[in-house]
């Protein structure tokens, strides 16, 4: 199996007590330092109404991103496609890939990443479509990056601009069968989302690889996991600093809304019903936890189990200088490096 790689994604978590904007200024210094250690993408995300998440708008984050980095390819993760057109998200994408030729990722994904209120304000009050056109923007916001717009389109003749050499590398996001079945039919690479949903998800990986069909830019499967992970210098420490997200999900499958992430100590005063500990404990499927070494181990078993070169890490601490020192840990664990 060739070296594994390992790649970004950040969230722009806030934590509690910070203000909102250092959210988003460490998203672009960890993004600096994911660049300089050696991994090969970074990706923001798309969270709307939200206290906790401050990227709200990833492809404006991607190139203030791409500006401020030199090697590391740069993308979202993703462009939450119902709510937009194709045909504007493919001229986005153009820009982008005109001032960072050879270095944009667009991933592409169904959810709404918000509630109800959210998705209804970003159609502007217009009515959301019962038939679900997400297959279809997909086939279109291909069409226009590559200019394979067929001619029984509505808009046949219509050019996504600028026109230029460089295309955007189209990923499909999912955590589902769906989006693993649409990928492989689509014949695009897929980045299943364990960090979200830890069911069936060697299936639904399994299903894309063997279901896979070729397409004019992909003549083979490319699959990629992403997973929460925490790395600290010893087991013991790194359990401490993934207090701090076990509480998070916990609030967030109970529905409880705070503003931030809270600091680790705060699990500590805790006390949790059983039904609590339990949930806690299915979580942490969703993560990889420990030392570097221990790391390393866990990434070497999931690279087996879900049979990919490549894995996507994203970290939510406290503490950013934990962050950037998880990432550091790891990249030194596993070795990477640019070639120069």
């Amino acid at each position: 199996m060739p070296m594994l790689k390992l790649s970004v994604l950040d969230q722009s978590p806030r934590a509690a007590g910070e203000p909102t904007e250092k959210a988003l200024s460490n998203t672009v210094e960890l993004a600096r330092l994911a660049d300089e250690l050696g991994y090969s993408r970074f990706w923001v995300s798309e969270h709307h109404d939200s206290l906790g998440l401050a990227g709200s708008s990833p492809e404006i984050l991607a190139a203030w991103i791409a500006a401020q980095t030199k090697r590391i390819r740069v993308g979202t993760g993703g462009v939450m496609l119902p709510h937009y057109s194709a045909y504007k998200v493919a001229e986005n994408f153009r820009v982008l890939s005109g001032l960072a030729p050879g270095r944009i990722d667009l991933g592409v994904g169904r959810a709404p990443g918000g509630m109800p209120r959210a998705t209804r304000a970003l159609q502007d009050g217009r009515p959301i479509p019962s038939k679900d056109r997400f297959p279809d923007q997909v086939d279109e916001l291909y069409w226009y990056l590559h200019d394979r717009l067929p001619d029984s389109h509505p808009y046949y003749g219509l050019t996504a601009t600028p026109v230029i050499g460089e295309h955007p590398e189209l990923w499909m996001l999912g955590s589902s069968s769906s989006s693993a079945a649409l990928a492989a039919y689509k014949g695009l690479p897929y980045n299943f989302a364990l960090f979200i949903n830890s069911e069936f998800a060697e299936e639904n990986m399994q299903h894309y690889l063997n279901q896979f069909q070729a397409s004019e830019t992909l003549s083979r499967p490319e699959g990629m996991v992403t997973v929460f992970a925490v790395c600290a210098q010893t087991d013991e420490e790194a359990e401490y600093l993934a207090g701090s997200l076990d509480l998070s999900m916990l609030w967030l499958a109970q529905g409880i809304m705070r503003e931030g992430t809270p600091h680790p100590d705060e699990i500590l005063d805790q006390s949790f019903s059983i039904y609590e500990r339990e949930r806690i404990m299915y979580n942490r499927r969703r993560m990889i936890i420990g030392s570097p070494q221990t790391i390393g181990r866990h990434l070497a078993e999931l690279s087996e189990r879900f049979h990919v070169n490549e894995i996507m890490l994203t970290t939510i601490t406290h503490s950013f200088e934990a962050k950037k020192k998880s990432f550091e840990l790891i990249a030194k664990e596993i070795g990477l490096n640019f070639p120069d």
